[in-house]
């Protein structure tokens, strides 16, 4: 496995959704990530009254699914074309709203958020200390944060490749230790075919 596999942000180069091709990938996720969500609030403890930001939130699937926990919602995604969709498909819920951002640079203000999560994206952060120190910024005290990714094996290539191995998690795990998280926990996951691996952390 060479070295650029080995890191969290494999995909770091990835160039980003848009045009008629980020479309389709939008529409492809809208209901795609519920499974993610569920466990995102599960291991976050979510509940009524949380404030969380959905940090890469795509075409909003896990936006909606927390606002509908009674939370309110702030979705970060760099690409337009994920926002106008997420916008469309959650205009009846005033308690989400979505911002153009990056994790390396969050529009938002300092603890300003009890959850932050990232859902299948953390692969494609381009730095990965910048991306921490933020999600670090923008949590209260006791905040939580929890990013998840598909189980992937070593050695996997193209589409197979998108995720994390064990390793990679741990990895990341150690990086949000540096960076000044506690209580981390790192654990994989099965629901139906799909296997995931989190890491799940908390600002003290």
């Amino acid at each position: 496995m060479s070295d650029q596999a080995s890191v969290p942000n494999h995909h770091a180069q990835h160039p980003g959704f848009s045009g008629f091709s980020g479309l389709v990938a939008a529409l492809s996720m809208a209901a795609g990530r519920g499974g993610d969500a569920r466990l995102a609030g599960r291991l976050t403890g979510l509940s009524r009254g949380d404030v969380v930001v959905d940090l890469g939130c795509g075409p909003g699937a896990a936006a909606r699914y927390a606002a509908s926990l009674g939370a309110s919602v702030t979705g970060v995604d760099p690409a337009a074309v994920m926002l106008r969709t997420a916008r469309l498909l959650t205009a009846h819920r005033r308690e989400v709203r979505y911002i153009e951002g990056v994790a390396e640079a969050l529009p938002l203000p300092e603890a300003s958020a009890t959850v932050v999560w990232s859902l299948a994206t953390v692969h494609h952060w381009t730095d990965l200390d910048a991306g921490l120190r933020e999600v670090h910024r923008v949590l209260r005290d006791g905040g939580r944060f929890v990013a998840i990714e598909r189980h992937t094996q070593a050695g996997a290539r193209g589409l197979a490749s998108h995720g994390w191995t064990e390793a990679q998690a741990a990895t990341f795990a150690e990086l949000c230790r540096n960076l000044g998280f506690v209580n981390i926990t790192t654990s994989k996951h099965t629901e139906g075919r799909r296997s995931t691996v989190s890491v799940l952390a908390t600002r003290p």
